[in-house]
């Protein structure tokens, strides 16, 4: 029976998303295959978080390339770059907790394509008058994956309403939580 790399790789993310300290034998069950079957595609748990990495950077890119950053004002950019990436919130959750990802000389190039053009799509929002310049675009974009990631979180636990998952994001990254004077 061949084995679909994708079920195993969608089923390990769903399951690291809730529990990123599964091991090798719960993602193995939760995919329906034996340990050994998952040790011959991946063969340890830092094969497996790479492939997710791989998945979640396709993910990103294919999210930027759906939000077109670059188009319209850059608020209803972010607003559709969220509602994009919103499907694939959860393995990026987990893999923005995965430090050795992005330590080292063997970090990924696509986690730095990404960082460069959610940064353009700030700076462009900045020059265009439309956000604040006194933070800068790198800020702007670690404060957008903090907010991604928590926000996936509180949707896997429950907290907040799937529904809400974009308006929540936008509305903090952009709006602040500084309760503005009523004119």
């Amino acid at each position: 029976m061949a084995v679909d790399r994708d079920h195993v790789l969608r089923t390990a993310a769903s399951l690291l998303t809730r529990k990123s300290t599964a091991t090798m034998d719960e993602v193995a069950k939760a995919a329906g295959i034996s340990r050994a079957t998952l040790h011959r595609h991946f063969a340890g748990r830092d094969a497996l978080v790479r492939a997710l990495e791989s998945l979640g950077i396709a993910e990103c890119e294919a999210a930027l390339d759906a939000a077109r950053p670059e188009e319209g004002d850059a608020t209803g950019a972010v607003r559709r770059l969220v509602r994009a990436v919103e499907p694939a919130a959860g393995l990026l959750a987990f893999l923005y907790t995965e430090n050795q990802l992005f330590e080292g000389e063997d970090r990924n190039a696509g986690w730095a394509r990404i960082d460069d053009r959610v940064e353009a799509l700030f700076r462009r929002g900045q020059q265009a008058g439309e956000f604040r310049i006194d933070l800068s675009p790198a800020w702007l974009t670690e404060a957008l994956y903090g907010l991604l990631a928590s926000a996936a979180w509180a949707v896997s636990e429950g907290r907040v309403a799937p529904r809400d998952f974009t308006h929540m994001i936008v509305e903090l990254l952009l709006g602040g939580a500084l309760r503005r004077a009523e004119s």
